[in-house]
């Protein structure tokens, strides 16, 4: 991702979104992506958020289904360097991960239902950079991160509630919609050119979604464009979010591996085992 002033930064969407964090994406109305997403609010019926409007990031207080997660459970599904090809390397400080790309005021002009659209398209930018796109925790979560040259991947398990995620997944669908191009300006007055896309996320879990947003604008005064991937999968009330991007473009590969693995690792957890310290082949 982008350099961050604090220290040297070595970094992908898709996403941080843009987490944070937040590469070209692939419209999917199968496997992956907002039809997953749909199905998923099916199930629910009723629990739609209103049209126009992103629903809140925090719990609604609806009970959870499913089995619990733990603390000790969360930190135990997140991914390991063995769980993915490559080069990635863990490293300690993923939760204070910030990239100066993701910050800056969404322009309202550059909407025709500015008050609506642009609100959720900063919710977006903001999510990313504060790697809270899912909002907050109603339970346990925890955080890693790895590095390979300059791309990152941030990998996020924690325990929601249940409506609330799901509407939060449902959310996520509309944005390539939604904001699909669109202008950030920071504190500088110097302009970021914002594109979301639909990404397409492995047939993984109980419903699943997938962005990818790049970001383009300047770092340290030269040309960069930030990429991300985002995806997040839910398994019952619980959910995981795997973020790759920087600036070294196309790390779709990475993604897959970390959801299908991470999926592997939080349903192992929920059914009261434990991970395998070797990961799961990948069919």
């Amino acid at each position: 991702m982008s350099r961050r002033p604090s220290r040297p930064v070595r970094l992908a969407a898709c996403v941080l979104a843009a987490g944070a964090l937040l590469t070209t994406a692939a419209c999917s109305d199968g496997a992956g992506g907002s039809g997953a997403a749909r199905d998923a609010a099916a199930e629910r019926a009723g629990t739609a958020s209103p049209a126009g409007r992103a629903p809140a990031a925090q719990p609604t207080g609806s009970p959870s289904t499913g089995p619990a997660l733990t603390e000790s459970g969360a930190k135990a599904a997140l991914l390991t360097e063995g769980d993915l090809e490559g080069d990635w390397n863990q490293v300690q400080d993923a939760d204070k991960w910030r990239d100066q790309l993701l910050v800056g005021e969404v322009d309202v002009s550059d909407f025709l239902t500015a008050k609506t659209d642009a609100s959720d398209c900063q919710e977006l930018l903001d999510g990313l950079y504060g790697e809270k796109l899912l909002g907050e925790p109603s339970g346990p979560s925890a955080v890693t991160g790895f590095e390979q040259g300059d791309s990152r991947l941030l990998d996020q398990v924690a325990d929601y509630d249940r409506a609330g995620l799901d509407d939060r997944l449902e959310w996520m669908a509309s944005l390539p919609q939604k904001c699909d191009q669109f202008t950030a300006t920071d504190s500088r007055g110097e302009k970021r050119t914002v594109q979301v896309t639909e990404a397409s996320v492995p047939d993984v879990g109980d419903a699943r979604e997938g962005l990818r947003v790049t970001v383009q604008g300047t770092s340290d005064g030269s040309p960069a464009t930030l990429s991300l991937d985002v995806a997040v999968v839910r398994v019952g009330a619980s959910a995981l979010a795997v973020t790759v991007g920087g600036l070294d473009g196309d790390q779709a590969d990475a993604v897959e591996q970390g959801v299908r693995q991470g999926t592997d690792r939080l349903k192992t957890v929920l059914d009261g085992g434990t991970p395998s310290p070797q990961p799961t082949p990948m069919t």
